[in-house]
């Protein structure tokens, strides 16, 4: 055979060879690894895989109050993809609109399908004849079929009345692409109560859809997420695991009755608070007197936290599934003296004044200087600066003083001098040891968000955020909180609780238990002892000697916390008043008003921490509402029931307070009334007010419901009622 026919031959048997294997490869790909996608293309029945959310656990008080649960939302969705598939069966082509698409980052003129004009013409009609139709964003339903198409289902209306969803049930309306759902949504019952606590979920980020989702079904929805406060913290265990049905449908888009397969979803974990909603409802109605404020209860024998509550607040309800634009006003376009409502008072960091002396205290007891007595004669010179006392300023007598003094005085008259010449014996290295041992620069780690650490004047932080060394007069004014110093009241609630307790710091807690819905403990209902002072160098003796000197302050008078004193019920307190940065628009300094507290005196069960912010001082404005706490407390503990009602959300406002009156009715029955008089330290002008204010409010991005637009208008105006939100 000839040489060139051999070649022939070979390069022909070559190309069959190459063609069966390419044919190979394509019967391969068509009948093994897509088989599915070719299966749809055909007509005929087919299945179909839907994601079902889990359902989310409850979060409950102390008492099993929930406080956070689910409920039946109806729904009413557009499977969009189906919707134009359904289009197709009647007409011969979708009709279609001009649009604007980016190509390697450059806008180009194109055609896509007008989604928004099937669903006018197709759906609407059918669920007019219900009454089931509402006004909707058109651009939203565009934007959503370009997207997702048939993968994740449009929300048409998520606010059906059970009237409305049992009308569409009925009339069993036939429309492929349109489902009738049922799916729990959550539900705050007390509204604003433990606002700042709950926070809320937000509706799942249609963006996010994990890639395996995508291949394993062909409906997804997502699980809401926990926004803020403990619903975003503890979002992984208060999720319930994903349940699907597999149903099927014919040619036509329709979907056949009954399932072929159901996997259930499961309900997340229950979290049990340490809070008691009856004290936290006495707390964050007493809270309402005031402008801008926050308090902390604490039970000083397992440091778990009994209520916690700040104003202004807000209705985590509001936020369900989306802020309605009348809502996101009133929230978030406050007058500019305004601290936003989700601004949480109790973790954020604010001058903490004279509640700081005790733990300077402390500091002097690890010390040995305990028994040691100062001279107040007005003020204390460091070098060219001079910082006064209180009593040396009016509208006290010019050159007033307290003179000779020992701790238990010092506490009672809350006198500067006493304890910044206290906080010069300790030096200020062991001044930041003993405030850091007692949690202070540095976050309790309670699952709410937006807790701050606080500052303290002289460590490593603080030296790095302020570029400077720290100097003897830096170190007394950490001693009586001023200047850069920074606490939260929630770490001056837990110090005052060790005190209160006899010297044991236990961490802060605000989650009791946690348990799965196998009923697997995930966190145990068990105190947490950080530090034993008396380990570390406390005296016993010193701190009887601490509970003495706050007895004097709310009981005999001259005390700076006599406004405290109370009948048959004897309690320890401390005052505070401090200098804050200007408020907004404002040049002149403002004040933090404080009040911290222990009850009953001899044998204490509670710390109660109240600040409020622009308060002109503690005793004046601070100690009223503390007393209204401890009267309640007081009560609780002799039988009677503190009420729990849904509570309204305030505004709040940063306006200066001068003094809160106590009138008899506060708490109904209760007699609060006291006849008693009240001093109190005056702000200390030698203080240098720190120029960053570490404690301006977090204010999420919360999801907004969408306007209607002009396409989306499908309902007469006569007729036309906006939905519920």
């Amino acid at each position: 055979m000839e040489p060139h026919y051999r070649i022939r031959i070979y390069i022909l048997t070559i190309l069959v060879l190459f063609g069966c294997g390419t044919l190979l490869t394509r019967l391969h790909e068509f009948q093994i690894d897509k088989q599915d996608f070719y299966k749809e293309q055909l007509p005929g029945s087919k299945e179909v895989r839907v994601r079902v959310p889990g359902v989310r656990g409850a979060i409950v008080d102390r008492n099993g109050l929930e406080l956070a649960r689910n409920k039946a939302n109806y729904e009413v969705t557009f499977n969009l993809e189906e919707i134009r598939k359904a289009y197709l069966e009647q007409k011969e082509k979708s009709p279609r609109r001009n649009a604007i698409a980016k190509e390697d980052g450059m806008p180009r003129e194109t055609e896509e399908t007008d989604i928004v004009k099937i669903v006018n013409q197709r759906i609407i009609p059918a669920l007019d004849k219900l009454g089931l139709t509402v006004n909707y964003r058109a651009s939203q339903l565009r934007a959503h079929y370009v997207t997702h198409h048939g993968l994740v289902p449009f929300s048409y209306r998520a606010d059906l009345t059970y009237e409305e969803f049992a009308r569409f049930a009925e009339h069993s309306v036939e429309l492929p692409g349109v489902s009738l759902n049922v799916r729990p949504q959550r539900e705050y019952p007390y509204g604003s109560l433990c606002c700042h606590i709950l926070g809320y979920v937000q509706d799942w980020d249609k963006a996010y859809i994990p890639e395996k989702a995508r291949l394993e079904f062909d409906h997804y929805v997502g699980d809401a997420k926990g926004k803020e406060g403990v619903e975003a913290v503890l979002d992984e265990q208060l999720r319930g695991k994903e349940g699907r049905i597999v149903r099927m449908t014919n040619e036509k888009g329709k979907v056949l009755p009954g399932n072929l397969d159901t996997e259930d979803p499961e309900a997340g974990a229950k979290v049990t608070l340490t809070i008691d909603a009856g004290v936290q409802h006495l707390v964050s109605n007493a809270l309402r007197h005031a402008g801008t404020a926050g308090a902390v209860v604490m039970d000083v024998r397992t440091g778990e936290i009994l209520a916690m509550a700040s104003v202004p607040d807000y209705d985590p309800n509001d936020f369900i599934p989306r802020l309605s634009l009348e809502k996101r006003d009133f929230y978030y376009q406050n007058e500019p003296l305004t601290n936003k409502p989700l601004f949480d008072v109790c973790v954020m960091p604010a001058q903490p004044g004279s509640t700081f002396k005790i733990p300077t205290a402390i500091a002097g007891s690890i010390s040995g200087l305990d028994d040691r007595t100062y001279t107040c004669t007005g003020g204390v010179s460091f070098g060219s600066a001079t910082v006064r006392c209180w009593i040396s300023r009016p509208p006290h007598p010019a050159g007033g003083s307290h003179g000779p003094l020992t701790l238990t005085k010092g506490i009672k008259f809350s006198c500067n001098p006493f304890f910044m010449q206290l906080a010069g014996g300790v030096g200020n290295k062991r001044m930041v040891d003993t405030f850091h041992m007692l949690g202070f620069g540095a976050k309790t780690g309670i699952p709410v968000t937006g807790e701050r650490a606080g500052i303290v004047i002289g460590d490593r932080s603080w030296t790095e955020r302020f570029g400077r060394k720290v100097t003897p007069v830096d170190n007394a004014l950490l001693a009586i909180g001023q200047a850069e110093a920074e606490a939260t009241p929630l770490q001056i609630c837990a110090m005052l609780s060790a005190v209160a307790n006899g010297g044991r710091y236990y961490e802060p807690r605000l989650v009791k238990e946690i348990v799965a819905a196998d009923g697997k403990v995930l966190v145990e209902d068990k105190p947490r002892l950080k530090v034993d002072l008396l380990k570390e160098g406390v005296k016993a003796a010193d701190i009887a000697t601490m509970h003495k000197g706050m007895w004097m302050a709310a009981n005999e008078q001259g005390g700076t916390a006599y406004r405290m004193k109370m009948k048959d019920y004897e309690v320890g307190a401390k005052t505070g008043t401090a200098q804050a940065p200007p408020l907004p628009h404002e040049k002149e300094m403002s004040h933090n008003a404080w009040t911290m507290c222990f009850a009953p005196y001899n044998d204490p069960h509670y710390a109660v921490v109240v600040l409020v912010r622009n308060g002109a001082a503690g005793g004046l404005v601070a100690a009223p509402i503390a007393k209204i706490i401890v009267t309640g407390l007081k009560a609780r503990d002799e039988g009677k029931i503190l009420p729990v009602h849904p509570l309204e959300p305030v505004v709040g406002n940063l306006k200066e307070i001068k003094e809160i009156p106590l009138p008899d009715d506060i708490l109904g029955t209760l007699d609060i009334s006291d006849d008693g008089e009240t001093g109190d330290e005056a702000v200390d002008a030698g203080a240098v007010p720190s120029d960053i204010d570490d404690a301006k409010p977090i204010v999420p991005a919360p999801l907004v419901v969408p306007e209607v637009d002009a396409e989306g208008t499908v309902v007469p105006r006569s007729k036309s009622k906006p939905p519920r939100r």
